[in-house]
This record gives structure tokens, sequence and C-alpha cells, in this order.
């Protein structure tokens, strides 16, 4: 298994070594330096809570890609998520909202942390509404699947699967949740949620359909004979998820430190450590051992999307987060072991009779 994290270790090891030498540099004491390692793993351990549903989720869409596509998505991905999203995210939203140029926002980053974090703290309502949207979609679209055969919670999955049939429910729901959550706001600040979470609806619906549209593509292509190598949709759709994840990661980190380089490295290891559980997942078949995991994960995933939506009028701690995530991914996980010793002992009984 270890040889799954080898690169994510190394790169941990440079990191720390980076924010030690970083906090040595600006503080000049040995406390100093101690304070920005300690920041820089409770950082990556948060990242790493947060995210490991966003890990399963990526491997259930990444083992259906060619092998191109999948390295890829681990190679170009990852530095869109680490410099992308920890890095020129938080640089481009101080950018925009102070109308100021990018290095402007940089030397504001590094010389007046305190405006930069309110800075970026300000713009949580728009950005609550587009990844809670998005989110939202994202696991609503996963039980109301009329092709969905496995059931987790039973009782609730199948009353969920009935409505399935029936055409954009879940885009009703997070419809009448953004407009729920828009009447608790101020006008302006609702106007702002309202429209944020409409482009992440549409964003969703945008990036779903070229999907679809490149596999109709690809099915053409292989009733023809031609050899088929595209796994585009796929990609920028893990992507789009990716950026979805990490806005919750990126505005939490500033309720532990307003140090932009401070945040970038801790939740760089985080980001490479979810990277890494992608690909043990696919690559040892980990999905397919533990038949609920992916239940878990997509009901993690509705959570956060809630909570992401209601966030813009509630605070709500990234622990709470990150545990109930944990836990519905962890019940999953044991509810997975608990089937296959069930199906193990049933085999075991069927050949002894």
């Amino acid at each position: 298994m270890l040889r799954y994290y080898t690169f994510s270790l190394f790169f941990t090891a440079a990191c720390l070594a980076g924010a030690a030498y970083y906090g040595w540099v600006s503080s000049g004491t040995v406390a100093g330096m101690l304070s920005v390692l300690w920041i820089v793993v409770v950082l990556s351990i948060l990242e790493v809570s947060l995210s490991f549903d966003n890990a399963v989720v990526n491997a259930t869409v990444l083992r259906e890609m060619d092998p191109v596509w999948q390295q890829r998505f681990l190679t170009i991905g990852i530095l869109i998520a680490v410099f992308g999203m920890r890095i020129v995210f938080p640089i481009a939203i101080v950018s925009i909202a102070a109308n100021i140029g990018p290095w402007a926002a940089v030397e504001l980053s590094l010389g007046n942390p305190q405006e930069y974090e309110r800075i970026v703290s300000a713009a949580h309502i728009g950005i609550a509404g587009f990844g809670g949207a998005f989110l939202a979609m994202v696991g609503l679209s996963f039980f109301f699947d009329a092709d969905k055969e496995v059931h987790w919670i039973g009782a609730l999955e199948r009353g969920i699967n009935r409505f399935s049939t029936l055409p954009a429910v879940e885009i009703g729901l997070v419809l009448a949740l953004l407009y729920g959550v828009s009447m608790m706001l101020s006008p302006e600040e609702s106007l702002t949620f309202l429209t944020a979470g409409l482009l992440g609806l549409l964003t969703y619906i945008a990036v779903n359909a070229l999907g679809e549209w490149i596999e109709q593509r690809e099915e053409a292509k292989k009733a023809s004979g031609q050899m088929v190598r595209s796994g585009l949709g796929g990609f920028l759709y893990l992507e789009v998820l990716d950026a979805s994840f990490s806005f919750d990661g990126v505005i939490g980190a500033f309720a532990l430190s307003n140090n932009m380089i401070v945040i970038a490295i801790g939740l760089s290891v985080g980001a490479m450590f979810v990277r890494s559980m992608t690909v043990h997942l696919v690559r040892a078949g980990t999905l397919a051992q533990y038949r609920y995991l992916e239940h878990g994960a997509f009901w993690a995933i509705i959570v956060l999307g809630a909570i992401m939506l209601l966030s813009a009028r509630w605070h709500i701690p990234e622990t709470i987060t990150g545990l109930i995530g944990a836990v519905l991914i962890g019940l999953s996980l044991l509810w997975s072991i608990r089937h296959n010793r069930a199906e193990a002992a049933r085999e075991a009984s069927a050949q002894a009779g």
C-alpha cells in the first residue's frame, strides 16, 4: 500500500522543510518556526478530512476513464489543484474584489494579511452559493438515478429512487434550497448568493452535457470501428468537482492562519494525499470490493453541499463538516465489510450443503 503514497510522503517532507525554513526566516525564533509547522500539519489534516469523500468520487469517475486521461488527471490535475486552487484562486478573489492587479494582491497577502483575509472571507457568500449548488447536484444525481440497483440506506434510497424518473427533480430541489437560504439574507447578499448558485447549477449542467456529447461521439466512433481514447468530459468534470471541494478548505484555512504561504503549503500537502488516495482506490479496486463506500461518499457530498449553502447564513465549523463526512464514509465501509462477511458465510454454507 505504501507505493501509492510514496510521492506524497516525499512531497510532505519537502513542504515541512520549506515551512520550517519560512517560519525560521520570518520569525527568527524556534517557537515561531514550530508554530508555522504546527499550522501546516493541522491544515493538511483538515484538507484530507474534508476531501476524503472527494477522493472516493474522483475514483468513481476515474476508473471509467482510459489510462491516458487518468494519467493526465493525476499530473496536470494535481498542478491545477495545488497551484490553481490553493494559490491562484485566493489571489484572484482579492484581485477582483479589491480591483487591484494580481501582483498587488500578492503584496497585500504578504504585507497586510489581515486585509487579505477580510477580502477573501467577504467573498464567502458567492463561493458558498456556487460550490454548494454544484456539490448538491453531484450528490443528488447519484441517488436520483433510475438505473441504480444497489442501496445502502435501503428505505430512504429506494424512496428517492422512485422519483428518479421525474425529469430534473434534483435541479428543483437545489433551486428550492437556494431560494430558501436566500430569503434569510440581506437583499444584496441574496442577489449574490442566488447568482452564484445558479452559475454553479449551470456549470454542473454544462459539464455533464459536454461529457454526454463526447460520450455519444465516442460511441459513434466505436460503432464504426475507430479507436477511442478520449476522457475530456470526465477530466473537466473532475476538475470542477475538485474546485468545488477546495472552496471549503481554502476559506476554512483562514480560521488557522491568514498567511498565504502557510495556507498554500498546508493545503497543498492535503491535496497531494487526496490524489494518492484516489490512485489507491482506483488501482486496488477498493470501490468494487466495498459496495457501499460510494454511497457514503455521495451522502457526505450532499451534506457538504447543504452545509456550504447554509454557511451563507450561519457559520458552521469545518471540524463538524469533516467529522460528518468521516462518519458517513466510515459507516458505509463497516456496512460493506459486514455485507462481504455475510456473502462469504452464505457461499461457505452453500458449498458445505
